[in-house]
C-alpha cells in the first residue's frame, strides 16, 4: 500500500460521507463529533437501549468505546454490534482501559465474544490483556517494535480480526500487515485523540472492506494532520494544538498525504 492509495481513500471518505455511529465515552463525545465533521463524514451518538440497534443498522460503520463504562452502555453496544453484524456493517472496538479493573476487562471480553468485531484498536497493554497475557495496563504502551508487531499478529490471529496497536509506532495486522510512522507525541497530551482515532478508522472502514488497508490509511492521514497541526501550534501548547488539529483534519490534502505519508508494509 502506497501514499497514493491513502490519498485516494481519503477522497472516497470525503466524497461518500458515511454515517459513523459512535457508542463512545462521555469525556470525548464532543471532540469525536467535531473530528468526524472535520474529516467530512457524519457522526451520530445514540447509545440508548431503545435505538442503538436501529441506528447501527443504517450506519456506514459502528464504533464501540468503553471509556466511561456502565452496564446499560455495554448492553447498548452489544445490541448495536449485533445489528451491524447482521447487515455486514463494520464494527470497530476500542477497549479503553481493559485490564485496569476486573469489570472493564470482563466487559471488553464479553463484547468480543458476543459481537463480531472487525477492527480492534488499543494500546499494547490493552491488547495484551485481551490476548490473555498477565500485564499491568499502565505503562505498557512501550516495548520494542518487534514485540508490538508480534503482539498485533497474535491478537489478530487469536481473536479473528484486524488489530491496530497505537504507540510510538502504529501497527496494523489483518489481511495485510503495516507499520505507520506518522504522528506526534503531543497527541498524548489532549484527551480524546485516541478515541477520535477509532472513529476515523471506522469512517475509513465504511468505504474500504479491506480493513487492514483502511486502518493503515486512516492512521497515516491522522498522523499527517497531527504533524501539520503541531507546526502551527508549537510543541508546548496542547490546547492550541487541539484546535489546530481539528483544522488540519479538515484541511489535510491528498498532496500532503503523498508527500508526508509513512506507511510500511510488514
Amino acid at each position: 500500500m502506497n501514499n497514493e492509495y491513502t490519498a485516494q481513500l481519503l477522497e472516497r471518505v470525503r466524497t461518500e460521507k458515511p454515517l459513523v455511529h459512535n457508542l463512545t465515552n462521555t469525556v470525548v463525545a464532543n471532540f469525536t463529533a467535531n473530528g468526524l465533521l472535520a474529516l467530512g463524514v457524519s457522526p451520530v451518538m445514540a447509545d440508548a437501549l431503545e435505538e442503538a440497534a436501529d441506528m447501527a443498522g443504517i450506519a456506514g460503520a459502528v464504533l464501540l468505546n468503553i471509556g466511561t463504562l456502565t452496564a446499560e452502555k455495554v448492553e447498548a453496544m452489544i445490541l448495536a454490534g449485533k445489528a451491524a453484524n447482521k447487515k455486514g456493517i463494520p464494527v470497530v472496538f476500542d477497549p479503553v482501559g481493559a485490564g485496569a479493573t476486573p469489570y472493564r476487562t470482563t466487559s471488553a471480553k464479553r463484547i468480543l465474544t458476543e459481537v463480531k468485531v472487525d477492527v480492534l484498536r488499543g494500546n499494547a497493554g490493552e491488547i495484551s490483556v485481551l490476548c490473555g497475557r498477565d500485564v499491568q495496563v499502565k505503562g505498557v504502551d512501550g516495548g520494542g517494535n518487534e514485540n508490538v508487531r508480534q503482539l498485533a499478529k497474535e491478537a489478530a490471529e487469536t481473536l479473528g480480526l484486524t488489530c491496530v496497536i497505537t504507540g510510538a509506532e502504529d501497527v496494523v495486522y489483518g489481511q495485510e500487515a503495516y507499520a505507520v510512522q506518522n504522528g506526534d507525541s503531543i497527541l498524548t497530551k489532549v484527551t480524546g485523540t485516541g478515541c477520535l482515532l477509532g472513529a476515523v478508522i471506522a469512517a475509513f472502514c465504511a468505504v474500504e472492506k479491506n480493513y487492514a488497508k483502511a486502518a493503515a490509511a486512516a492512521l497515516s492521514y491522522y498522523g499527517v494532520a497531527a504533524e501539520s497541526a503541531v507546526i502551527r501550534s508549537g510543541t508546548n501548547k496542547p490546547g492550541t494544538f487541539a484546535v489546530e488539529f481539528l483544522n488540519e483534519l479538515f484541511q489535510t490534502s491528498q498532496e500532503q498525504i503523498l508527500e508526508n505519508g509513512k506507511v510500511e508494509g510488514l
